[in-house]
């Protein structure tokens, strides 16, 4: 085992390879507070890259419904249970979520999935995993809508309504791709080393030619977004649409493109784009990247359980309504803070949220014109102020892609329309 800093764990970590950072990485953002659940990218990814035989139970793209629901079912209470079990009562995080970008979360405490089976005798793997039953992949949907009412208690609803901040019964949706981690568990776990990190932009790819289908990948993703296909015997995975990502697809004509998943996105809960990182594999300084901006410095988007180690590069907006034990559980400590920030959002993130799937370019780079006055008054009991500021996006080459403003247009139908009758 190799010592390899996690500056999402705060700490050094085992991991069973030195650490090699690609100079970019392929990360995103998820706005969970504006998913519907539309599936238009789970079906988007479908169309493209799983519609053949043998792929049928592949969705390298899904959305599903918190608490309950997870495909495979129940991937991340099984994952959780394991960890808890090699290391009874430890997994726990110590210090507050701080201002050092080496450690923002405060300190991961407890054992990852590389580090776990250290503690068993004999050590069972190089990381802690399970092999998802065939039934547990029969349902991507599973428990579609279902709330959890108090005390776990399903299917009972108040005749009072909700309110912010906590709802007494709540759900959520939960859009999933592979995370393309920085310390990728597929990666560490495969016996063949078909497993790579692109040096350009950090995507993790599986090399067919090299798999002899083993499946440690498999059992090894925390996220289960490693599958196995029967028929041909050897896994697949998310490839990130690199095509798309490296300005090489037809559809392209040069720039670099988000995603199918992304692109597709029609409740705009997406942003896609590469990432500097330094030597160590922390992000570099780079203020104006509207990722760095909400990762390190506005600090609302968090990852999804930084505490299995992989360093995943998708990070989530939180829900507001969940209730903070359960989101500090999947997101960390950084839970409080980042809705805390959502819910107050100041001018510059205001801005800055205007520029999710304006474009299927993705975007590197922004900038605030500032604008006048739209709004002034109370708001929650706090009297708040929203300027109309302009917020321009620019692409690799640094030309300009779009520009959209605060205040979104209000157009009004004539009384005499093209459907009137």
């Amino acid at each position: 085992m190799s010592q390899v800093y996690n500056w999402q764990l705060g700490r050094e970590m085992n991991y069973p390879y030195e650490g090699q950072y690609p100079e970019s990485q392929f990360a995103f953002v998820f706005n969970i507070n504006r998913c519907i659940a539309c599936q238009s990218c789970t079906m988007a990814c479908k169309s493209t890259w799983t519609f053949s035989k043998g792929q049928e139970h592949m969705w390298w793209a899904n959305v599903e419904t918190k608490p309950y629901g997870g495909y495979p079912q129940f991937w991340d209470a099984k994952i959780l249970e394991l960890l808890n079990r090699a290391n009874p009562d430890k997994q726990f995080w110590s210090g507050p979520a701080g201002e050092n970008p080496k450690s923002p979360y405060g300190q991961f405490a407890g054992k990852t999935i590389f580090e776990a089976p250290l503690l068993l005798q004999p050590a069972s793997s190089r990381v802690l995993g399970y092999l998802p039953t065939d039934e547990e992949w029969n349902s991507p949907n599973i428990y579609e809508d279902n709330a959890v009412g108090p005390k776990g208690t399903r299917y009972k609803f108040h005749a009072t309504g909700e309110q912010l901040p906590v709802h007494n019964t709540w759900f959520f949706y939960l859009a999933r791709i592979c995370n393309h981690c920085t310390y990728p568990a597929c990666l560490a776990a495969c016996p063949r080393q078909a497993i790579y990190k692109r040096p350009e932009d950090g995507i993790v790819l599986l090399d067919q030619s090299q798999c002899r289908g083993y499946r440690k990948c498999v059992e090894a993703c925390p996220y289960k977004k490693s599958m196995y296909r029967g028929n041909t015997r050897v896994s697949e995975k998310c490839i990130a649409c690199y095509p798309r990502v490296e300005g090489t697809d037809p559809e392209s004509n040069g720039e670099p493109l988000e995603t199918r998943c992304m692109a597709a996105c029609i409740g705009q809960i997406r942003m896609q784009s590469l990432v500097k990182l330094n030597p160590d594999g922390t992000w570099a300084e780079d203020r104006q990247h509207p990722l760095y901006y909400m990762v390190h410095v506005a600090k609302v988007a968090l990852p999804l359980y930084p505490q299995f180690g992989t360093s995943p590069n998708g990070y989530y907006i939180p829900p507001r309504w969940v209730p903070r034990d359960y989101l500090r559980q999947m997101f960390g400590p950084g839970v409080d803070r980042a809705i805390e920030r959502y819910e107050n959002p100041d001018r510059e993130l205001l801005a800055v949220l205007q520029l999710f799937r304006r474009s299927n370019r993705i975007i590197f780079r922004y900038e605030i014109e500032e604008g006048p006055l739209a709004y002034e008054g109370p708001y929650r009991g706090k009297t708040i102020r929203i300027y109309n500021d302009t917020v321009i996006a620019f692409g690799k080459n640094g030309k300009e892609i779009f520009r959209t403003k605060v205040e979104e247009p209000l157009h009004v139908r004539p009384n005499k329309h093209q459907n009137s009758i």
